[in-house]
């Protein structure tokens, strides 16, 4: 494990609010156990193991009834866990996997029938090497008759620069952690506001309101987060997912209690409606579809 890693939660708050059935915990990863499964060699970090076992336990007790499982880039484009994770869930699980340009029709299909339902493009410089864009239009063609989607990665300050590829896609796009928002500049930051119009001029897509934990300035209980999310829940109702980030990887600040986390859904989702669409059939239509 890298030195200054930080374990996840031992004892999460079992949490005050009771998700909807059929509630989604739409980002959450599996990592190892290395012993069975080993990371990659070119990873940028070292994590502690964080088991299935460990997550659908962590599933029942915060209150959902699914998950969709995030290859991590700690395993590179060894999907291996992930997959043996979807294939014990069943039913009650999805995922995303990490592959290359190389990927064929018949790996691609094998991922389809455990349960992936999408690819992750990560821009973060800190967590990936640089990936020429020709490489992500290939998997992009390969995947798009599955009827897949991607999931990006990336820094704020990194958008306007990654926006004319993003929005070449022919395919719709998530964007996690609210395209990592400057929490310390208030709603009205022009770089928010710029993903929001990306938002607005392009219903092909969506984002995550999750991880508080890693934009907060503040710290806990996020107080500083919670507008950004409330204003995407408010203004994109149809396009938004919500995930805990377990088992929360390269955090430094500090480590959530993710019962505490759920705790928040109600701040940035206050009407049932809302959660409803947030939670079940937001991810529903993006992941349970066929």
């Amino acid at each position: 494990m890298t030195p200054d890693y930080l374990p996840f939660h031992p004892n999460p708050k079992k949490p005050d609010y009771v998700p909807p059935a059929g509630a989604v915990d739409a980002h959450c990863h599996v990592f190892g156990p290395a012993a069975k499964f080993p990371y990659a060699p070119e990873r940028k970090y070292t994590p502690c193991d964080a088991s299935k076992e460990q997550l659908f336990a962590l599933r029942d007790h915060l209150g959902f009834s699914r998950n969709v499982i995030v290859q991590a880039s700690c395993h590179g484009k060894n999907n291996d866990a992930l997959l043996d994770a979807l294939r014990t869930a069943g039913d009650r699980a999805r995922g995303i996997a990490v592959v290359g340009p190389d990927i064929t029709e018949k790996e691609l299909e094998v991922m389809h029938e455990a349960g992936v339902r999408g690819v992750r493009f990560n821009f973060v410089k800190r967590l990936v090497d640089d990936t020429p864009k020709e490489h992500f239009v290939r998997i992009v063609d390969k995947i798009k008759g599955l009827g897949w989607h991607i999931i990006v990665y990336f820094e704020a300050q990194d958008l306007e620069e990654l926006k004319p590829f993003l929005i070449s896609l022919p395919i719709t796009v998530v964007v996690d952690h609210m395209g990592r928002a400057d929490v310390s500049k208030g709603i009205g930051d022009g770089a928010f506001q710029n993903f929001v119009s990306l938002l607005k001029e392009r219903e092909n897509f969506w984002t995550k309101v999750s991880c508080p934990e890693r934009l907060t300035k503040d710290g806990p209980p996020y107080g500083d987060v919670i507008p950004f999310a409330h204003y995407l829940v408010e203004q994109f109702p149809d396009r938004v997912l919500w995930g805990t980030d377990w088992p929360h990887p390269n955090m430094k600040s500090h480590m959530p209690d993710d019962g505490a986390l759920t705790d928040i859904i109600p701040l940035i989702a206050p009407t049932e409606a809302a959660q409803e669409l947030l939670l079940v059939k937001n991810p529903e239509r993006l992941y349970w579809a066929d």
